[in-house]
């Protein structure tokens, strides 16, 4: 894969990639109108999207960081974006042209006062897995090889700006209106900055490890601190492939089943007992060993749980309390689902909208065991997705609503439904994490 020699730094150079991209864009467009015209519709819309997508994926990929991030983020959303979209996005997860050699120990050099030769017996300077925010390489010391990830420089002081140049687009995507928009954008921003933290991202990763490693069948790679620093971690090189690499060959229903059940383990033993959550769950960050198990990569992005959102969040997921319309709304209002200035047809709308989407996202935590191989669930939650997407009515209404921890909480989920959708895993019990 080619690298990269340098990265643009400064809020000019980044603004002004992103304005280039804006003209391709443009010219897409107009693309698009000629050839509507001679072709079908529904072929040219897709080849706009494809175009777009790969225009505004390659522009994000020389920037990196956070604007590279939220194209990440937004692969997930399998139910709202168009299919070229996710997956020109999805290479954002490990597959990104990596820093050159020169640029990597240069950049080594800054972050750590030191050659990488200086620290261990062998450093390869060729990235061996490149992502949003940082890039892996493979090192050894006294026989033991290590993995040691790299932040792109100036990463950490571009998030502001960045940010502030996707705002419009994701205010027209998602139809946020007002000026509480702020307080969510303020969460992705604040989740980023703690994502360039190394030093956090090292503690949070110890943490999680201690607490997590007595679940069956998921390994972890032990972190150090001596090699580590703000921006700069290393950890235990993990031998494995890739999940999406492992489901596009597996045809084995046992071990998707016994990797399905391990990472649906992990998730509700974190959500449920620790109250504290890895955020970031894409394919990108999970490795299947030669001997099935999972291995969990990369705890940057960490999302706490308060009580006061907890509580009415799991509340609203119970079946007793989605057949109960007047708990129903009460719980709507509590998580700021539903508000106290909200005209009568704004209620009547969000409540029959909300009350359909959880009647089907929460259908696993309805039964003891659920199948996440079944096709018809997924295609249900698309089809909703996408209807809701499209309709004209919510575009009229304001979408600024719900707590702002429902940012990384549904990411959360969405992403899990769909690693889980993507190893077929069957006869999944729902409350194991009871019995760990």
């Amino acid at each position: 894969m080619k690298t990269v020699d340098t990265i643009p730094i400064s809020k000019i150079s980044r603004a002004s990639k992103l304005v280039s991209t804006g003209a391709k864009v443009g010219v897409n467009y107009l693309k698009y109108y000629g050839d509507k015209m001679v072709n079908s519709k529904e072929d040219a819309k897709e080849r706009l999207n494809q175009n777009n997508a790969e225009d505004i994926y390659d522009s994000l990929k020389q920037l990196k960081g956070s604007a590279l991030k939220v194209a990440q983020m937004l692969s997930m959303e399998k139910s709202i974006m168009p299919r070229a979209y996710v997956e020109k996005f999805s290479l954002s997860q490990f597959s990104v042209p990596p820093l050159s050699p020169p640029l990597v120990i240069k950049t080594f050099k800054k972050y750590f006062g030191k050659h990488p030769e200086d620290l261990f017996d062998t450093f390869n300077a060729t990235s061996v897995n490149a992502a949003s925010i940082g890039q892996v390489h493979i090192a050894e010391k006294n026989g033991k090889k290590f993995a040691v990830k790299i932040q792109y420089p100036g990463v950490a002081e571009s998030i502001t700006s960045d940010l502030a140049l996707i705002k419009p687009i994701a205010l027209k995507m998602f139809n946020i209106k007002g000026k509480d928009s702020e307080k969510y954008f303020k969460e992705v921003e604040n989740k980023l900055t703690e994502e360039t933290n190394y030093i956090l991202e090292l503690e949070q990763s110890k943490t999680v490890v201690e607490a997590c490693k007595h679940i069956p069948n998921l390994k972890f790679p032990n972190y150090y601190e001596e090699f580590s620093s703000e921006r700069i971690i290393t950890m235990d090189y993990m031998k494995g492939e890739h999940l999406s690499e492992f489901v596009a060959h597996n045809t084995d229903q046992e071990k998707s089943n016994k990797l399905g059940q391990a990472l649906w383990d992990f998730y509700m033993f974190q959500i449920h007992n620790l109250k504290k959550v890895h955020a970031d769950p894409h394919p990108g960050n999970f490795l299947i060993s030669k001997n099935a198990d999972l291995i969990a990569l990369d705890f940057g992005c960490m999302k706490t749980i308060p009580n006061n959102f907890y509580i009415p969040y799991f509340e609203l997921a119970d079946k007793n309390c989605i057949d109960n319309p007047q708990l129903f709304t009460e719980k709507l209002y509590e998580l700021e689902i539903l508000k106290t200035n909200d005209s009568p047809d704004e209620i009547k709308f969000f409540t029959t909208m909300f009350h359909e989407l959880l009647s089907l996202f929460t259908k696993p935590f309805h039964s003891e065991e659920f199948d996440f191989s079944n096709p018809e669930f997924f295609s249900e939650i698309s089809e909703m997705g996408q209807r809701y997407s499209k309709s004209t009515e919510l575009r009229k209404m304001n979408a600024d609503r719900g707590s702002t921890h429902f940012i990384y909480i549904n990411r959360t989920f969405f992403g899990l439904y769909n690693l889980m959708f993507d190893l077929r895993a069957q006869n999944i019990k729902i409350n194991n994490y009871l019995n760990l």
